[in-house]
């Protein structure tokens, strides 16, 4: 007997078999038995998710011999000819291929003959916004008044192609993506049943790479199967999809921690013997970024992000975080413009490490390394440090400690109320609370301890500071520099020359300054 392929013969046959969509199957059981039947039902969904399978379903279901219920028998002569193609009254059609008005006007003058064999005439119209406009017209008619022994299935993997017109005479029912663990369990199940030697590293990577599909997923371990001569390894199917293993990405998380150029092209030219998708690579990697994003922002992270993501995390700023994702997704979506996908890989993580802030490098270590240096810091004190500024030039001190992003921000808000040998007191503006979080505060206080050396304990206090804070300053002398230029304008000869002549005005807002 010849093979048959896994997607064929691990079709769902009933409701039951079928994986997901929970919210289209207990909508179709109740109209089922209870016989609330609409004449015309619209599929729609990306590839794989169980449209057209789900249709045939359906058609078994209104056409058992046994009853119109929700669980046809599967054993009747009906059913078996549904499930082996053959029955006469489903009537499949594929709009791609009968797109042609004349084409769908044939099938419509045999919609008032009675079914042949079957309780109902079924056609099921798969790809249907394939139709042309005239062939929709063709079909408008019969499709608002059938005759009551005919039902219309029809699936779509574009429901905005289809007149409103159409979609208006249906129940229309959406079949979501599968999830990753969805797939996962159905492959497991198809595994067991099979006989094929797994680990569970391979059943997953099968069901990421599907992509919500499930016909994909079949068709991904059809050709795994194949591959590794009849079982599934992790080393293998890596090497048939062009992934790499999750070490190598934590590996390149690493390398961006420590700042290791060196270290960060000898891995990708280990990488590359390999023979990787970039793509895939880059997907993985922005993956992990975004889990360590969200284990920074949880108080208790390990319970919904892999530990060793949450170790990462820890080690990294949210700020080098985000940057990283950013330029991540900007090299992904740029990977095709590249001389060769490793040139564009790679220099979307040499960008990672360029355009990381000098503030991250110097004056805000990751949260590990910045517990045990402000413990080495209070155990000494900075002879050889920076002389302290003036208690009352809080604008200068902000300078000379070099802060930048959001620290220079936050600092640029507030006024120093008190300064002594172990004490820094900073007043912010309630307006500007909101800059304000542990982390920041923390990077604050490491920053003014490398400034003024010792155990300087910074405080800062939220309520309405008594002076002119920094960012005020600075927009106060903006206003006055530019305020001078206009009269300076307005009081130059040439220009009065100019409106003299050309009966000319001035347009004040178009003055600019140099910030």
């Amino acid at each position: 007997m010849s093979y048959q392929v896994l997607a064929r013969k691990w079709r769902p046959r009933t409701f039951k078999d079928m994986v997901g969509q929970g919210h289209v199957l207990t909508a179709l059981t109740n109209a089922l038995d209870s016989g609330r039947l609409h004449h015309a039902y619209l599929f729609t969904g990306t590839r794989g998710v169980g449209k057209t399978t789900l249709a045939r379903i359906l058609a078994k279901c209104l056409n058992c011999e046994r009853g119109v219920s929700s669980t046809p028998c599967g054993e009747c002569s009906a059913c078996l000819a549904i499930d082996e193609g053959r029955f006469v009254d489903l009537i499949e059609v594929d709009a791609a291929s009968r797109a042609r008005v004349e084409e769908t006007r044939d099938l419509m003058d045999n919609v008032q003959y009675a079914p042949t064999s079957g309780r109902y005439k079924v056609y099921l119209i798969d790809e249907v916004h394939m139709f042309s406009s005239h062939s929709f017209n063709a079909l408008l008619k019969t499709l608002e008044e059938p005759p009551p022994h005919v039902k219309f299935l029809l699936a779509t993997t574009e429901p905005k192609r289809l007149p409103v017109t159409i979609l208006s005479r249906c129940l229309q029912f959406n079949l979501k993506h599968l999830t990753v663990d969805q797939i996962a369990q159905q492959l497991q199940l198809i595994l067991d049943q099979e006989g094929v030697s797994t680990d569970a590293a391979s059943v997953q990577l099968i069901a990421a790479a599907a992509a919500g599909s499930m016909r994909d997923a079949l068709s991904l371990l059809d050709q795994a199967i194949s591959y590794g001569d009849g079982e599934l390894r992790e080393a293998q199917l890596r090497e048939m999809l062009g992934t790499i293993d999750s070490a190598d990405i934590k590996a390149f998380l690493e390398i961006l921690i420590n700042a290791d150029a060196d270290a960060l092209i000898e891995r990708i030219h280990r990488m590359a013997e390999h023979n990787p998708d970039y793509d895939a690579v880059l997907a993985e990697l922005l993956s992990n970024l975004h889990d360590m994003a969200v284990a920074q922002t949880l108080s208790s992270p390990e319970e919904v992000i892999a530990p060793e993501l949450c170790a990462l995390a820890a080690r990294m700023t949210p700020e080098d975080v985000q940057l990283y994702y950013q330029i991540g997704l900007n090299g992904r979506r740029d990977l095709g413009l590249a001389p060769d996908p490793r040139a564009g890989f790679e220099m979307t993580l040499v960008r990672m490490l360029a355009f990381r802030p000098a503030s991250t490098q110097d004056s805000a270590p990751p949260r590990a390394q910045l517990k045990k240096k402000v413990a080495r810091v209070e155990t000494i004190t900075a002879e050889a440090g920076p002389a302290p500024c003036a208690d009352g030039d809080w604008r200068q001190v902000i300078e000379a400690m070099g802060l930048s992003g959001l620290m220079k921000e936050l600092a640029g808000h507030c006024v120093l109320k008190q300064r002594d040998e172990n004490h820094l007191h900073l007043v912010l503006s309630p307006a500007k609370e909101h800059l304000f979080n542990s982390t920041q505060k923390e990077r604050m206080q490491d920053a003014v301890r490398k400034h003024f050396g010792g155990d300087v304990r910074l405080v800062i206090s939220v309520e309405e500071p008594d002076a002119e804070t920094p960012a005020q300053q600075r927009d106060r002398e903006q206003r006055e520099r530019l305020a001078a230029a206009r009269e300076s304008m307005e009081n130059d000869p040439n220009v009065k020359e100019m409106i003299e002549v050309f009966d000319a005005t001035l347009d004040k807002d178009s003055v600019q300054i140099q910030s």
